[in-house]
């Protein structure tokens, strides 16, 4: 019983350690190692990234969405299914 208590708390102690963040990997890091900031893939993470930056004003940014938004419904309009009324509810 001691014995696999005492395995138990090894195991514990194994994982909290390997999961538990360490400051001093954090100091060697330090800004040298800090990972660049990714260019944004999508349109919409381009907008708000110059929202962001301040190159674009906010009304600016509202613009460039609603153009945005308009250009996807003509590309792909959204289908609704047709309603078959209230039999369509009981099935």
């Amino acid at each position: 019983m001691l014995l696999i208590l005492v395995l138990t708390a090894a195991l514990v102690g194994a994982c909290a350690y390997t999961v538990w963040p360490r400051d001093d990997a954090a100091e060697e890091a330090g800004t040298a190692g800090a990972t660049p900031a990714r260019e944004p893939v999508t349109l919409e993470g381009a907008l708000v990234t110059q929202l962001v930056a301040g190159e674009i004003s906010r009304p600016q940014y509202v613009r460039a969405m609603e153009k945005l938004a308009a250009r996807d419904d003509a590309r792909h309009p959204l289908a609704v299914p047709p309603d078959n009324g209230p039999a369509a509810a009981g099935a």
